[in-house]
């Protein structure tokens, strides 16, 4: 009798623990579909606030017709998931206007900058599948990551500057600052070019950019890099 009754505890135990194992699971989607949705409503938000210049609303439009609201902002490091490239957006955006934005400023230039420099990630990356050693099992498991596929290998920052120029026109320095976002990251860079330090000389908006994006991706959105 006393066998029977703590069999059913256990079935019943088992059964509790299966819902809150669903529910939990359930629940993480339902989250990360959340913060999803709050990185695009207050990407629109910011954009159709800040940028009014001809063009811009074909070119929202245009970005709605593509991966860029589902789209990783890096294939394994900083914001490398779904939605992580609207995200880090909109992080490169807010950590730019509150550490440099004075009156002197303008707003349509920071909007701009902060949310767009990273276009070029648009239909950049796919999801391809690899196996995996399951460490408690032993068994091989295929799993799922973010591949690149460049179909317009133009670059970064200048394939930035062309995809936003398709529809609205950059000024000057606002086409400096995507162009040279990447500071010491850029392949021109790497290759020994000095070009950037004549830009950075010029144009200050696209030091506030670079820096802006640098702290964004090293601190804000890559945890395991903050000091405490």
């Amino acid at each position: 009798m006393q066998k029977s009754l703590l069999l059913k505890f256990e079935n019943i135990l088992d059964y509790f623990v299966i819902v809150l194992f669903n529910k939990y699971i359930i629940f993480s989607f339902q989250i990360k579909g959340l913060f999803k949705l709050i990185y695009k409503e207050k990407f629109i938000e910011i954009y159709k606030k800040y940028i009014t210049r001809a063009g811009s609303s074909q070119f929202l439009s245009w970005l709605e017709s593509t991966d860029f609201f589902s789209a990783p902002a890096s294939a394994k490091f900083h914001c490398a998931k779904e939605g992580g490239l609207v995200e880090h957006s909109v992080n490169v955006y807010n950590t730019m206007r509150s550490r440099y934005f004075d009156e002197s400023e303008n707003e349509e230039s920071f909007a701009i900058c902060g949310l767009l420099h990273d276009i070029c990630k648009v239909n950049f990356y796919k999801i391809a599948t690899r196996n995996v050693k399951n460490e408690n099992t032993g068994v091989w498991e295929k799993q799922p990551f973010y591949s690149i596929d460049d179909i317009f290998p133009y670059g970064h920052g200048e394939k930035s500057v062309f995809l936003i120029e398709r529809f609205v026109r950059l000024s000057v320095v606002e086409a400096m600052a995507i162009r040279w976002h990447m500071a010491g990251f850029d392949d021109s860079v790497k290759s020994n070019s000095f070009i950037i330090g004549l830009a950075f000389n010029k144009c200050s908006l696209a030091v506030k950019l670079a820096l802006s994006d640098l702290e964004s991706t090293y601190l804000v959105e890559n945890t395991q890099l903050k000091t405490k």
